[in-house]
């Protein structure tokens, strides 16, 4: 080592020495940047940068040699024989780019460090042959011992720096690598140095074609330096370009992550890439599926050859999920052009989504959304399909219509949620009385219809219809009051009702309208003489929808007057309807009618205002009475119309009085009293009709703002006969006097019910025995005089 030392101090510039050593650092480190550059390629860039890299290492090393070589100062001619000269550079390129190579094997055990020992031996070899290229006036003798170190020396520390510099990425491993590098190169140049001894020899000339050795030491520490720098800018541009690259691929891949349907990039069968889509379909990483085969995700071969086979065609079939499921899928593939090769690149989308809405399609065609049930379609396929099995077998089939009693008022009252929630509740329960092969539909509304079939029995379908209106007893799921709502049943059989769908749903349904007329809540059998009353019934009702369009509709007026004076007070307005061919129908018979159609409001509208508009003609201020249904009472905006109709026909509110009964009361007490107190609020008059003939009269009394009392005539009628109805009217007068409320008396036929009347103190009454219901030109002279009384009135027209 002493000898090297003296060789590099006493032998060399040191200026030189210093230049040649900052060359050779230089080389080294951007040997280790292009390498680390290569290991990041892709396999097809690899070669072109591992050329790069080995000619810059092998240019540093071969100019470091000749700088250092120019550094030496044998104080003799010396010169650089040209072909020798050149072929070290060559070897220097051509043995670091072998090492080099064997240092980026993947599979090669300890790769590294054989590569890195092969670029030592690279740097031996370039300084053997350059110095065999060195010319001097002397001749060359060498130190075997330190031949042999120096090729050890730059044989393990080049394996080492290899080692070193590609174990890690860190910036210090970079670092240590290349000093390492650099202390191979220089420590072998020196030792080598160290071993060469001239003896000078006058008899020895240079060759004429010899290049001077400063001529040659300059040029090639310039050019070594041109060609260092414009690798480390090429390698610079390089990593700038890539990362433009990379992050316009980068951009690429998050566009193809946003896209919603799976994207996968295909070379043949083999997945390149993916997007974040297609990974979460297949419950996988992006990492986990690129390199394997497509059909680990496409098990279906023929599906796959059609896919290739036509671009641009879906195709349906299935993938399989990471954990073996198979998930409904849609494909399309088209051909692309990936890194100048031939690609496939495969949208999928997720078809379970839509195969799930085509299921619920399919479903809601067949099937009620509300309730689940089947539907009038799937009903009727049933049913036809049933009949026609029992007609080859010669069974009796059974078909139950079902209708809830009161559920308009459930809507009217507590809302469409709430009616809806009951009719869930009502499917539940019913489906729950039901055997496997019946079959329960809704058909619409509040209507359901049970199949019974196989039926052996008519009296196990009655017991089958009273399970059905035991399991909704107490069926309450909307906070309705208790008993609101209750339901009605129909039975027909086929083949004895009918014969066919449509007369068996018609049979099914005239007894259903017979069990509503009877009570409800209840059921009946068909009978061949409800199909007669049923429609008669149905034909009032539609002939009643146009009755007040035709004309036909009129009022007739029944006047109220005072007990002991028989001065007239007012008069109740009656509606009175003449069919065109069945001549005057009774109250009694169209208004149930009206009232269950809900015809009544549309006809109770027309009561109204044709009544105001007429009192409001008369001469003297008398009270017009019109009765208001149920119905009417809780309806929308019922208070908004009356104030209107007062408006409109310039009746004052006091003179008109608003007659309801007890039962509207029970159907929503709250909302009715709300209605009531805003009436009052008009100073419109409320009267309660029929008293004693409905429910909890005496809280009705107290809770609601009534301003008279009238008793039903069905107690005046008896008070001579009945000594309880005659305790009942007496009992009623004289809570009226007590509450500070009148009382009128209805259905007054005799002068004896009159004295009765007025003996008891009662001061208002009304009857055939004051006058009939009549139009209002029978009464002209009680409305347009200022003092007329019944008596005389009546003297009058026995006059006439």
């Amino acid at each position: 080592m002493l000898t090297v030392y003296d060789c590099i101090v006493t032998a060399h510039d040191l200026r030189l020495v210093a230049l040649a050593a900052l060359v050779c650092a230089l080389a080294s480190l951007t040997a280790v940047n292009l390498l680390h550059h290569v290991l990041r390629l892709e396999r097809m860039s690899r070669g072109i940068w591992l050329t790069v890299a080995a000619a810059a290492t092998g240019f540093g090393i071969w100019a470091t040699h000749f700088i250092a070589m120019l550094a030496y100062s044998p104080s003799l001619p010396t010169a650089y024989n040209i072909a020798l000269t050149v072929i070290s550079l060559v070897v220097a390129v051509v043995l670091t780019g072998f090492g080099f190579g064997i240092a980026l094997l993947p599979g090669l055990t300890a790769s590294r460090w054989i590569g890195g020992a092969a670029v030592g031996g690279g740097i031996a070899v370039m300084h053997y042959t350059g110095m065999a290229a060195f010319e001097v006036a002397g001749t060359l003798a060498w130190d075997p011992a330190m031949v042999t170190a120096s090729i050890l020396l730059g044989g393990v520390l080049g394996a080492a720096a290899l080692a070193v510099a590609l174990h890690g990425t860190t910036l210090a491993g970079k670092i240590a690598g290349a000093l390492l590098l650099t202390l191979a190169i220089c420590s072998h140049h020196f030792t080598a140095m160290g071993a060469v001894s001239i003896t000078p020899d006058p008899s020895i000339t240079l060759s004429s074609s010899a290049i001077p050795s400063e001529w040659l030491a300059l040029s090639v520490a310039v050019v070594s330096l041109a060609i260092l720098l414009l690798a480390f800018t090429a390698l610079i541009l390089d990593i700038r370009e890539r990362r433009r690259v990379a992050l316009e691929i980068q951009r690429m891949r998050d566009l193809t992550d946003a896209a919603l349907e799976g994207l996968v990039l295909c070379a043949g069968d083999t997945v390149v890439t993916v997007n974040q889509s297609f990974a979460r379909l297949t419950g996988l990483k992006v990492e986990q599926i690129g390199g394997h085969d497509l059909a680990a995700w496409l098990p279906d071969p023929a599906k796959r050859e059609m896919l290739f086979a036509v671009p641009g065609q879906a195709i349906e079939t299935e993938l399989r999920h990471g954990d073996g499921a198979l998930l409904p899928v849609e494909l399309i593939a088209r051909p692309i052009s990936y890194k100048d090769q031939p690609h496939n690149v495969i949208a999928v989308r997720d078809l379970r989504d839509r195969r799930n809405a085509e299921a619920q399609i399919r479903f809601l065609a067949h099937h009620d959304p509300l309730t689940g049930l089947g539907n009038r379609a799937s009903f009727d396929q049933r049913l036809d399909r049933e009949i026609s099995l029992h007609a080859r077998s010669g069974r009796q089939l059974a078909l139950l219509c079902l209708d809830l009693d009161g559920f308009k008022d459930v809507n009217d009252l507590h809302g469409h949620g709430a009616g809806d929630q009951l009719l869930k509740d009502v499917a539940r329960h019913l489906s729950s009385a039901l055997a496997e092969d019946h079959m329960l539909a809704r058909l619409g509304g509040d209507e359901f219809a049970v199949i019974v079939p196989s039926v052996t029995d008519p009296a196990h379908v009655g017991h089958l219809a009273d399970t059905l209106l035991k399991s909704l007893k107490g069926v309450d799921g909307t906070g309705t009051p208790a008993g609101l709502v209750s339901v009605s049943i129909g039975i027909a059989l086929y083949p004895s009702d009918s014969k066919d769908r449509t007369e068996l749903l018609s049979s099914a349904d005239t007894a259903l309208y017979r069990a509503k007329m009877e009570g409800k809540g209840t059921y009946r059998f068909f009978e061949a003489a409800m199909g007669v009353q049923i429609r008669e019934r149905r034909s009032i009702e539609h002939d009643l929808r146009s009755a007040i369009a035709n004309g036909e509709m009129s009022l007739a007026y029944q006047p109220q007057a005072q007990v002991h004076s028989g001065e007239v007070n007012g008069f109740e307005v009656l509606l009175r309807w003449n069919h065109p061919t069945r001549g005057s129908i009774s109250p009694s018979i169209f208004i149930p009618i009206a009232e269950e159609s809900g015809l009544i409001l549309k006809i109770g509208e027309w009561v109204m205002q044709e009544a105001c508009r007429e009192a409001a003609g008369w001469t003297r201020p008398l009270t017009i009475a019109v009765n208001v249904s149920a119905l009417q009472l809780t309806s929308d905006g019922f208070v908004e119309f009356v104030r209107k109709t007062l408006d409109s026909t310039g009746l004052a509110p006091e003179r008109l009085e608003i007659e309801i009964t007890e039962t509207a009361l029970i159907r929503d007490p709250n909302r009715a009293l709300q209605t009531l107190q805003k009436l009052k609020g008009l100073d419109v008059n409320i009267a309660m009709d029929d008293f004693g003939t409905g429910y909890s009269s005496l809280s009705n009394l107290r809770a609601f703002p009534f301003d008279k009392i009238k008793i039903d005539r069905s107690f005046i009628h008896a008070v001579h006969d009945n000594p309880q109805a005659a305790a009942i009217v007496r009992a009623v007068l004289g809570l009226g006097r007590g509450l500070g409320l009148p009382v009128i008396a209805e259905g007054v036929e005799t002068s004896e019910e009159l004295r009765f009347l007025g003996s008891e103190g009662c001061t208002e009454a009304q009857g055939y025995l004051f006058g009939r219901p009549a139009p209002i030109e029978v009464f002209v002279p009680l409305i347009s005089e200022n003092v007329v009384t019944l008596p005389k009135l009546l003297l009058r027209a026995a006059g006439d």
